[in-house]
């Protein structure tokens, strides 16, 4: 028997409907009336000849059909969402950048006004990324990414040169006894930065400064590096951190360096693009300003 697919507008009001549990809010969101919405829903029902939601005079709630039916459809509405998306882009001369949070925060998003007034024209659309997360899997123009020089497949460009090391809260010095040397960490929270990937650089460090046991009094474990810098920033411990993102908090006093010691990394920041997008004109004038504002 033949089956018909259903509409992508019936598939979008049935997600946005899903989403906020309301025939009014998902009109506003589409720019269609609320008629329009519950058509297309009861439309979606008999096709699927199935009731989605459970209308109740008070609001709407899905069904156990309707839960199961949003789990399946939602990613492929995303995915198709997505390379609409990224096919409009071209037209539009948008560029689309993906970035690890604690440099897009730190670093990118301060000074893109500084690119905006040198390229109003480009429109930019800034997506997160993490640090388990692949570059080769994701559609982009330009990914910030972290690691060593090794990019295969990839046009890369090196934006910074690191170093690692210990930074607080003047605010963590209240009450205790002095921070001097490695082992009054033991007297000190540290901040942990955990990633399935990623390795916290505490031991790399302290090897570096002759304190391969040093104990931790206490430990509080930061799910990204984002996360660690923040929990430093509020005062909650020690945390181990990267050159490039600390210029301005250490500048204005926000955040110290206890020890005054640094592990040179082999790490860095870097803007990498496939080939087919280095070419293109947007990408060319992103990655030249991003060697020329933050190039080592």
């Amino acid at each position: 028997m033949t089956r018909h697919l259903p509409s992508i507008g019936s598939l979008r009001a049935f997600e946005a409907t899903s989403r906020h549990l309301s025939f009014t809010r998902a009109a506003v969101e589409l720019s269609l009336t609320q008629t329009a919405i519950s058509h297309r829903i009861k439309e979606l029902e008999g096709l699927l000849m199935v009731q989605l939601f459970n209308r109740m005079q008070n609001g709407i709630s899905l069904t156990e059909e309707g839960r199961a039916y949003l789990e399946s459809v939602r990613p492929a509405i995303a995915q198709i969402a997505s390379a609409t998306d990224i096919i409009s882009s071209v037209r539009e001369n948008r560029l689309n950048i993906t970035c690890l949070s604690a440099f897009a925060t730190t670093c990118l998003i301060p000074a893109l006004t500084d690119f905006r007034t040198r390229h109003s024209d480009i429109v930019l659309r800034l997506t997160p990324s993490t640090a388990t997360g692949r570059p080769d899997i994701r559609d982009f123009d330009v990914a910030i990414w972290h690691g060593p020089d090794d990019w295969p497949g990839f046009d890369s460009m090196r934006l910074t040169v690191e170093e690692s090391f210990p930074v607080c809260a003047p605010s963590l010095f209240e009450g205790r006894r002095p921070l001097l040397r490695p082992s009054d960490l033991a007297h000190y929270p540290v901040l942990r930065t955990v990633s399935p990937i990623i390795l916290d650089e505490w031991p790399a460090w302290l090897q570096h400064v002759g304190f391969p046991s040093a104990e931790f009094g206490q430990e509080i474990y930061c799910e990204g590096l984002y996360f660690s810098i923040e929990a430093a920033r509020a005062g909650l411990g020690v945390g181990m951190v990267r050159s490039s993102l600390m210029k301005e908090d250490l500048a204005n006093g926000r955040l110290v360096e206890p020890f005054g010691v640094r592990l040179p990394s082999d790490s860095a920041y870097y803007a990498v693009s496939r080939p087919e997008k280095s070419k293109l004109l947007r990408v060319k004038l992103f990655t030249s300003w991003l060697l020329s504002y933050f190039g080592s």
